[in-house]
């Protein structure tokens, strides 16, 4: 995980780049104050295959890498859980 400079004011997640992707993939998110934060990988069936933040962070913009060497080609969902926060985006697995 890559924490970016610059102030931020609001909670978001961004599409990760590349999409679709193969094996790795970047997916940034932004919140704005210290507080417990999950992202998680889900397969199309709702199971969950990763979780790439566990725990209490800084505000700030961060990068993370996600790489799904080891998962078969499909749809897959990263869910990002912050305070109140909660955002899914699909993303695509093409090996």
């Amino acid at each position: 995980i890559e924490q970016i400079e610059g102030e931020v004011s609001t909670y978001s997640l961004s599409n990760n780049y590349p999409n679709p992707f193969n094996p790795s993939t970047k997916i940034r998110f932004t919140i704005p104050e210290r507080g417990n934060v999950s992202l998680k990988i889900f397969n199309l069936l709702g199971s969950e295959v990763a979780e790439l933040v566990k725990g209490e962070i800084e505000a700030g913009t961060y990068d993370i890498s996600f790489n799904a060497s080891n998962l078969p080609s499909g749809i897959y969902f990263y869910q990002l859980i912050a305070g109140e926060f909660l955002q899914t985006k699909k993303m695509i697995l093409i090996k």
